[in-house]
């Protein structure tokens, strides 16, 4: 599947950059005057617009690439929205998008950071490390970046995976926020993401998140996830003004549509 690229600096995009989400409502009209209103999620439609300056020669390369590979409006693509946290059910772990090794229970409820009880209880009963994961059919060679809000009763090492890259972070009694930046196997079509728990530890979790670039933002609570399979361009032509030696400026819309 073709893939939208990233920038030199690992980032999707550049600031400002908007966002629009429309949804539909589906109206039955009845006789006597009442009405029935019910969410059509096929009808969904978001829009990207991402504007870009001083792009290098190499960045306006890839993305003129992109385009010709599109063949403009005609062909779909996987698109990572760069506002969003890409992981499904950030904060249900215990939903099917999770998938937890056999030896770590998992329970909900729990005080979190921000004042709620949103935050999850890891318990690895196990004799060797389990792990909470997820696999998104996102490109493995981008730069991603996970990061999870976490505690522990005294201090554990946890270890974090982003797809090939793994590294341990010590969990404090006190909250505090842990973060890896990694990628994976750059002709894979998908890229896994997780926590893995030490034998016989109890960690507790709040606010997972993973995002294509290669430093942790303000955390975003998701459902469906910010992986966009099937997104298309809404222009057929990539509009460039240049600037100067290696210094670019354009503008990419990109639209998708629930039903297509």
């Amino acid at each position: 599947m073709l893939v939208y690229p990233q920038l030199g600096t690992g980032a999707l995009s550049q600031f400002p950059f908007r966002t629009v989400r429309r949804t539909r409502t589906v109206v039955n009209a009845a006789l006597d005057g009442s009405s029935v209103k019910v969410a059509d999620a096929a009808g969904a439609m978001t829009d990207w617009t991402l504007g870009y300056t001083a792009l290098s020669d190499a960045e306006l390369a890839a993305l003129e690439q992109f385009f010709a590979s599109a063949q403009g409006t005609l062909n779909g693509f996987t698109f990572l929205d760069p506002a969003a946290n890409l992981l499904a059910w950030s904060g249900t772990l215990n939903q099917p998008a999770w998938v937890r090794d056999p030896q770590l229970s998992i329970a909900g409820g729990v005080a979190d950071p921000a004042g709620g009880s949103a935050a999850w209880s890891l318990t690895n009963s196990g004799a060797a490390p389990q792990a909470i994961s997820q696999t998104l059919p996102a490109p493995g060679g981008y730069v991603y970046c996970l990061s999870a809000y976490a505690r522990a009763t005294s201090a554990t090492a946890v270890t974090m995976v982003v797809g090939n890259s793994q590294a341990g972070r010590v969990v404090q009694t006190q909250w505090s926020r842990i973060v890896l930046a990694g990628s994976g196997d750059a002709s894979a079509a998908e890229i896994g993401f997780g926590l893995q728990v030490p034998a016989g530890a109890q960690v507790d979790v709040f606010g997972v998140q993973a995002e294509p670039q290669a430093g942790a933002s303000l955390y975003k609570p998701s459902t469906t996830g910010g992986v966009y399979q099937n997104a298309r361009l809404r222009d057929d032509q990539l509009a460039v003004t240049t600037t100067g030696l290696s210094r670019h400026s354009c503008t990419v819309n990109i639209t998708y549509v629930n039903h297509l």
